[in-house]
């Protein structure tokens, strides 16, 4: 089993604690140094035609894609802990969280969109914050108010166990940090991403922890 990531990736992140949570970590890590464009080597584009990370490649069969899908193959192939509610309007619910950072949030501040607004539509260094800023504010207060108004919102986004809603959305809380956004508005959210943090499985998938993030 070998994972493809970058140390910042918020998409590798989530994958990366979901398979702490499942106590599968992957035999071989190799990081693509996204800032260099190691991503988009012939090598890997054979691997994901995207040019983006993660990619799970297990037993040399077919590369995994797209952080959910892979956590949705581990929630099906190891079952235990399970990361998503029996109940299926919960899990629809579950689902509905997690995708609001996976899908309306991240994609708009990866580093391929961020160089788009700063470079190629000439939006400039301040353009690009403010980019992220709108998007990454639009966000998180559709997740506090959702979060805030549903009486099965516990310790974690979903009662009192982790969630994939509680990974994507201790990524993306990340992510805001680390491009300077403010959260302090989103009290609800930072209280379930720092209650997520303290778990060995997130503590251990922290950017800052892997061993391509830079030193000091």
């Amino acid at each position: 089993m070998k994972l493809y990531g970058y140390w910042r990736s918020q998409a590798t992140f989530r994958v990366r604690v979901a398979m702490n949570l499942k106590g599968i970590p992957p035999r071989e890590n190799e990081a693509l140094d996204l800032a260099k464009g190691e991503q988009f080597n012939e090598a890997y584009r054979r691997i994901n035609p995207l040019a983006l990370v993660p990619s799970l490649v297990i037993d040399n069969g077919p590369p995994l894609t797209q952080s959910m899908a892979i956590m949705e193959y581990l929630e099906e192939t190891h079952p235990n802990p399970p990361l998503l509610p029996r109940d299926p309007r919960d899990r629809a619910r579950v689902r509905a969280l997690a995708l609001i950072s996976v899908a309306e949030i991240h994609p708009l501040m990866v580093p391929r969109v961020r160089n788009y607004v700063e470079k190629d539509l000439g939006l400039g260094e301040d353009g690009r914050v403010r980019w992220i800023r709108h998007w990454v504010a639009l966000g998180l207060r559709a997740v506090e108010d959702l979060l805030d108004n549903d009486p099965r919102t516990g310790r974690f986004c979903h009662g009192d166990s982790v969630t994939m809603a509680d990974i994507c959305l201790a990524g993306q809380v990340i992510g805001a940090r680390n491009s300077d956004c403010d959260v302090a508005p989103y009290t609800t959210v930072v209280r379930i991403a720092d209650e997520c943090m303290k778990l060995d499985a997130f503590a251990a998938a922290h950017p800052r922890r892997q061993p391509d993030a830079p030193k000091g």
